[in-house]
């Protein structure tokens, strides 16, 4: 392996060179990949993430399409840049993931009308109180004949395309603008940002006819990808065709042991995740989050489970559960007030003071040497494409009002002050922690329960609210993606044009897709195995929250007595405290970032499952202590994201593969010759 990625000479060994000049991404082979990705990858999509519950298709879209193209070029003799290549990817995985399901926004009906006509609904009387605007009604022709082309769709669908476009002006325009703060001003690495990057660049290497170091990593990746890809997913999917039980050599997506563990560690979690996914992200994560990851979930898992469950803080578990059933209900009798809240709290109130005094320290290397411009957040780079500040977020704030008045329209009753402080306060504040976050390790924090427990808080009754386009989201991701996009060489105008040719593509073909999915049998059934198991139970679990208050002291108890304040403060306490302890007796030896890192995953590391921190230390450990030492720090830190793309490009080239072989088999089973 060290020969076939070894050093050559041919170029400075760093993941990506620095950016000099910004090319334009968008061409006429953006527009045809758009078609591509439109025709081919979506149905594919729709499938296996009703067969198997990986909608996204892992990276298989995004990698095949850009693969193809730049095979399709090199032999007509055209080039095609990694700014082109990376629109590319950009596109193929904005139009298979987009929505709540895959295949687009009307997977969201099939969602809800599979919720309205569930045994769920009806146990708790709830399929007449779903609004019209959300699903037509039970019997309507619409469901009957299980077709799109009836008139009750049409405030549905009027609906879905008013969200898709609000949804859009808020995510570019907060997004950018939380980028040009983490990025351009506070300088946040963005250790994740390269991966995809990368793999464009190396792409765009070789259809330029010339293939260095980039490549060969690339290429090692990719096929370590097709050689686990065919034991994790091809078997599986082919055999199911045709077998009433797919064989699996690898279980998917983990292997269960807390059965067998249970009279050890009651109430604990055990297993380990087949998929070497986790093991290439403990290559690239930063070493003391990795770390700090692992022992608190090990102590989780060995000691603080264990104990909690001998003194009855679990009523609800029992023995004989599963991994699922057991997370399911540990986390709802304890963690999901003491950790999910209160310790998600403890690290937003640091993630904010530690800007404001970052801020503080540097705000005249900032704002007073660089010197300050009209936005306020310096000048940017020459020719990268970027949009005034007051354009960006004046698009966050005209899509914020829209959603607003939308949501007090179609419910008048729920309290608007509420919806003021989701789009206006919250979602800018939590999206800027969350991209800070996610500039300093990798992975953001959320704030889970904002929009439920201010639902139970404003003690309003009916199920409409559950379903309207309430506007509340995090953003912070959004700032990882135009650091990639700069990454590349990529023009920010680039995805501007991207997305307005996006929009009514994915429009378009998940109407067709999903009418002929949807057409051919009810959805769910025997036909897709996944949906048909995991869907009644997400159903539940849905229901449960929309009607733990039905006013008058009616309602289900359960989701209310799942949060308690003095656990809340305890976990934010435990948090402030911990933190402190962390700095204080770690910060000299790590330094400032090593020992924020360390905590940071420490408090990721109490609701993570060992099934993926294990294998993750296992990977941190071997490239720390193996391949840097053979390969060098720098050389192996250059490789890492590359080889990640590669991984990924591999796995999904092979999902890609084994689905249509399966798709083609269902076809042909069905004809009458």
């Amino acid at each position: 392996m060290s020969d076939l990625i070894q050093e050559t000479g041919d170029e400075p060994l760093q993941a990506l060179p620095d950016v000099v000049n910004y090319v334009s991404g968008f061409s006429w082979k953006t527009v045809a990949g758009v078609l591509f990705v439109a025709i081919l990858m979506i149905p594919a999509s729709i499938y296996m993430g009703l067969v198997t519950g990986q909608g996204s298709m892992g990276a298989a879209a995004e990698w095949v399409t850009i693969i193809l193209f730049t095979e399709v070029c090199k032999r007509s003799f055209v080039n095609i840049s990694k700014q082109e290549l990376y629109v590319l990817f950009y596109v193929a995985a904005g139009l298979t993931s987009a929505g709540a399901l895959a295949g687009g926004p009307f997977a969201g009906f099939i969602w809800n009308q599979f919720l309205e006509q569930g045994e769920a609904a009806k146990a708790f009387h709830i399929a007449n109180k779903i609004p019209h605007w959300v699903v037509p009604p039970p019997g309507s022709p619409a469901l009957v004949n299980r077709t799109f082309l009836q008139h009750d769709w049409l405030a549905p669908i009027g609906l879905m395309v008013f969200g898709s476009i609000v949804g859009r002006l808020t995510g570019i325009g907060l997004g950018y603008t939380l980028f040009r703060i983490t990025s351009d001003v506070e300088r946040l690495p963005f250790p994740l940002a390269p991966i995809g990057a990368a793999g464009a660049t190396a792409l765009a290497e070789t259809s330029e006819g010339r293939e260095t170091w980039r490549w060969r990593v690339f290429s090692t990746g990719c096929v370590i990808g097709i050689i686990w890809g065919f034991f994790y997913i091809a078997i599986p999917t082919i055999t199911g065709g045709f077998l009433a039980k797919p064989l699996q050599l690898l279980p998917i997506p983990f292997l269960d042991l807390t059965p067998n563990t249970e009279h050890l560690f009651p109430g604990s979690i055990w297993g380990l995740n087949t998929d070497l996914g986790s093991v290439f992200t403990g290559f690239i994560l930063p070493f003391p989050m990795v770390v700090g990851n692992f022992c608190s979930s090990m102590f989780v898992q060995m000691f603080a489970n264990p104990y909690l469950a001998r003194h009855g803080f679990f009523p609800d578990w029992h023995y004989g559960f599963n991994t699922i059933w057991t997370q399911l209900v540990t986390n709802f009798d304890f963690w999901l007030s003491f950790n999910s809240i209160g310790m998600a709290l403890s690290v937003g109130i640091i993630g904010i003071l530690t800007v404001a005094v970052t801020i503080f320290k540097r705000r005249k290397e900032w704002f007073g040497q660089r010197g300050p411009s009209s936005t306020g957040l310096g000048a940017p780079p020459p020719g990268r494409g970027d949009f005034p500040i007051w354009l960006m977020v004046g698009l966050w704030f005209i899509g914020t009002m829209a959603s607003i008045g939308m949501v007090h329209y179609l419910v008048p009753g729920f309290p608007i002050i509420w919806l003021f402080f989701y789009g206006i306060l919250w979602t800018p504040l939590s999206s800027y922690i969350s991209a800070r976050m996610i500039g300093l390790t990798g992975s953001g924090v959320g704030f889970p329960m904002i929009k439920e427990g201010s639902f139970l808080l404003s003690h309003y009754v009916g199920v409409d609210i559950w379903f309207a386009p309430i506007p509340l989201g995090d953003y912070g991701g959004a700032a990882q993606f135009w650091r990639q996009v700069e990454l590349t060489g990529t023009k920010f105008t680039s995805i501007i044009y991207a997305e307005l040719i996006m929009l009514p593509t994915i429009l378009l073909f998940s109407f067709l897709y999903w009418s002929y999915f949807w057409h051919l049998g009810p959805i769910p059934s025997v036909q897709y195995p996944y949906a048909m198991l995991f869907w009644p139970r997400d159903a539940m679990q849905q229901i449960l929250w929309m009607t733990a208050w039905m006013g008058g002291g009616g309602g289900n108890p359960m989701v209310r007595n799942a949060i308690q304040l003095p656990r809340i403060l305890g976990g934010l306490g435990t948090g402030l405290v911990g933190y402190g302890i962390v700095k204080l007796s770690l910060g000299a030896f790590l330094g400032g970032m090593g020992s924020d890192l360390f905590y940071y995953g420490l408090v990721g590391g109490i609701g993570a499952m060992p099934h993926g921190t294990i294998p993750m230390m296992f990977g941190a450990l071997l490239g720390r202590f193996y391949f840097a030492k053979r390969f060098g720090k720098e050389t192996w830190n250059a490789y890492v994201p590359v080889a990640l793309a590669g991984y990924a490009c591999g796995m999904g080239l092979v999902g890609m593969c084994s689905t249509a072989i399966r798709m083609i088999g269902m076809s042909v089973s069905h004809l009458p010759f």
